[in-house]
């Protein structure tokens, strides 16, 4: 074997010019081909990301009316709905997965609140003790919520950046006073996400749904939720899970334990937001139109590997001679044809390889200038090499057969 590949690789080298031209075919088919899967995954990767976030897996669960959000900031307290208690949080955390567990509240676009004559347009949560555990939120100034905090009912607040840039214009707010709903809160802290990403907006709806944190966050203690909002509203639920795909079956089963237990009647129901599926159906979208693609990639395979069953045929007329000695001398028919199937194994081979390297390169390069997301995938890259070593054995059986079949002494006579 190895004889057979160090025969073949003189060979090739001695042809440079028609090897290259021979295999260019095989070249740019699996350089398509590593470029369209590299961009199949990154496209995927990105849509699970913007709709899941940056690796949190965490999904929320929240209250519908019929099949809509129940707003509480435009409508009653809904009948029938309690309060989500502790015990219950407990049981939540029982369920299969789950690591965390946060009960909050919260307004968009809260007008009620203000800075002596700055008004803020962003997002107020009520929230607890877990809920900055679970979105990886992490102090850059100030002091978290004290249990005193909860307990006592004090008008404290904690501001993301984004809310401190807009109110404070980035200063070091400690001890400042802002007012929510005309009840002054002191601000106590600042915090930043430890990863977060940017979501890539497509459509108006994910416009708005943008816009909606453009403005930033503020946290007040759940507990002191009632003296700036009605008392005993229901609570939205965040669950931490123990992996991404994890999040769709706790969501599903935390919203069921919920419904059983805090609703009375059929009108309002609890439900999670099945952000994973989604993702899966837009991935699914992605995939239906790159898979054409691929297939037209596929043919450029095919096209190359004609052309490698091509020059084969002309390399055994080239050499029926050399062919017609050996058997003369008593090389076995099997001998030739493994050495002709080598030969273009090894041709196919190295085009597979020079096609994964343009491939990687051309991928790395629309990621740069074109700003499309990319991944570079390993089983592509070898299933890419394998399949070309597969179109040269294929497409050069029929020269290697035409080699071992040739009569030594017609082959000798051949000019």
């Amino acid at each position: 074997m190895l004889e057979n590949i160090s025969s073949a690789l003189r060979s090739v080298w001695a042809h440079k010019i028609r090897s290259f031209l021979t295999i260019l075919g095989i070249i740019i088919g699996i350089a398509s081909i590593i470029t369209i899967v590299s961009t199949i995954k990154g496209t995927n990767d990105q849509i699970k990301q913007n709709l899941i976030g940056s690796g949190v897996n965490a999904v929320v669960v929240s209250l519908y009316q019929d099949d809509y959000t129940y707003d509480m900031q435009y409508s009653p307290l809904p009948d029938g709905v309690s309060v989500i208690d502790e015990e219950t949080r407990e049981k939540i955390l029982e369920l299969d997965n789950v690591k965390d567990v946060s009960l909050f509240r919260s307004r968009n676009y809260s007008e009620n609140v203000f800075y002596k004559n700055t008004s803020y347009t962003g997002s107020l949560y009520g929230v607890d003790d877990h809920y900055f555990d679970i979105y990886g939120y992490r102090l850059s100034l100030g002091r978290n919520f004290l249990k005193e905090d909860h307990d006592s009912l004090r008008k404290v607040v904690i501001l993301d950046g984004m809310a401190n840039n807009n109110l404070f214009s980035g200063k070091n707010p400690i001890g400042e006073t802002v007012e929510i709903s005309s009840e002054p809160f002191t601000v106590i802290g600042v915090v930043e996400q430890a990863s977060s990403f940017t979501p890539v907006i497509n459509s108006m709806n994910d416009y708005y749904m943008y816009m909606n944190t453009e403005g930033g966050k503020i946290f007040i203690p759940t507990e002191t939720w009632p003296t700036v909002y009605r008392f005993d509203e229901p609570q939205s639920v965040a669950v931490k899970t123990a992996s991404t795909d994890d999040m769709t079956k706790a969501g599903q089963q935390t919203a069921d334990l919920l419904t059983k237990s805090q609703i009375r009647g059929d009108t309002f129901s609890y439900r999670s937001q099945d952000l994973l599926e989604q993702a899966k159906r837009l991935q699914e979208l992605s995939n239906s139109t790159n898979n054409q693609l691929l297939w037209i990639a596929g043919i450029s395979l095919v096209v190359g590997g004609i052309g490698v069953m091509n020059i084969m045929l002309v390399t055994v007329t080239e050499r029926t001679r050399e062919i017609g000695l050996k058997k003369a001398i008593g090389a076995k028919k099997k001998r030739i044809l493994y050495q002709f199937l080598t030969e273009a194994a090894v041709l196919t081979s190295m085009g597979g390889v020079l096609g994964v390297i343009v491939g990687i390169v051309l991928a790395k390069l629309m990621a740069y200038f074109m700003q499309i997301p990319t991944a570079i995938s390993v089983p592509a890259i070898l299933v890419a090499v394998i399949f070309s070593m597969v179109i040269g054995i294929l497409f050069g059986l029929i020269p290697a057969v035409k080699a071992s079949n040739l009569n030594p002494i017609d082959a000798l006579r051949r000019e």
